[in-house]
């Protein structure tokens, strides 16, 4: 199982498969690296990287007062120092792009582009406000079907077959003998309500500092995230960015509609890499 060890001590799991041009993917607040098991498949001709965040997936978990984007952002280039790698294209998914924001402000020589999905410097309150409902408490269901048949019925911003309903909600949640648990560490919640894991109230500077990077742009067009308003003010200030919508889909796209294929492959063949 590979892993490092971050500067605070705390055990970093990752994985990190191909080659060719480095993608690290950085995931969703509760998520790990499963997030992008979807759209891996797709991207065979890049070197994909992908961490676990701190007190995420198969990393230990730590003080909930380091659960914030910049010690997670630090985490992310002590694993590109761990690995040798001194500049990655960073495909950011909700949290994970605000971590590659915040890269491109304090760490800009480290990235070789940046790809957000679903997220821009402004978090659309009703977006923030699921989150909350859900963040840290145990699951209320005994089984995984029953969290894809919730799913289905209340994420209605979503076309899916139930079979990816169900894969979804294998990444969701652990199965253990005592039913479905946390994949990880519920005082993120603490983390996160405290303000400590919370957004800067201004990052269009951090936005702004991806100037000059090649940078897409994916919105699912029912996301209660990213505001259709908010999206219309990336793209006009990058009228040089890769930007699309992807139909039949909320916060978050899974990244293997062919929308957003399109839109990484654009992207990845902006910074070089060999289709």
């Amino acid at each position: 199982m590979p892993r490092f060890t971050s500067s605070d001590g705390v055990s970093i799991h990752y994985t990190d498969e191909g080659a060719g041009l480095p993608v690290l993917c950085l995931a969703g607040l509760t998520r790990d690296g499963r997030d992008f098991d979807f759209v891996a498949p797709h991207l065979s001709q890049v070197r994909l990287i992908r961490m676990d965040y701190r007190g995420r997936g198969q990393s230990d978990w730590a003080p909930y007062e380091t659960y914030t984007i910049p010690v997670e952002g630090r985490d992310a280039i002590e694993l590109l120092d761990h690995l040798g790698v001194a500049r990655a294209a960073v495909l950011g998914t909700s949290r994970g792009g605000l971590i590659a924001m915040g890269l491109a402000f304090a760490a800009r020589d480290r990235l070789l582009g940046v790809c957000l999905n679903d997220v821009g410097p402004e978090i659309a309150d009703a977006g923030l406000d699921v989150i909350k409902n859900y963040l840290g408490k145990p699951p209320a269901f005994e089984a995984l079907e029953q969290v894809a048949a919730y799913r289905k019925a209340h994420m209605t911003g979503f076309r899916l077959p139930d079979s990816r309903w169900m894969e979804e909600a294998a990444r969701l949640f652990a199965v253990t003998q005592d039913g479905l648990a946390l994949t990880y560490d519920p005082k993120l919640r603490d983390a996160v309500l405290g303000g400590g894991a919370q957004p800067a109230p201004d990052l269009w500077p951090f936005f702004d500092a991806l100037e000059g990077l090649p940078l897409a742009m994916i919105r699912g067009a029912n996301s209660d995230l990213l505001a259709p308003e908010t999206f219309a003010e990336m793209r006009a200030r990058r009228p040089d960015a890769i930007a699309t919508e992807v139909p039949d889909r909320g916060h978050i796209p899974f990244l293997d509609e062919p929308e957003s294929l399109t839109a990484l492959r654009d992207w990845l063949a902006a910074m070089g890499a060999q289709g």
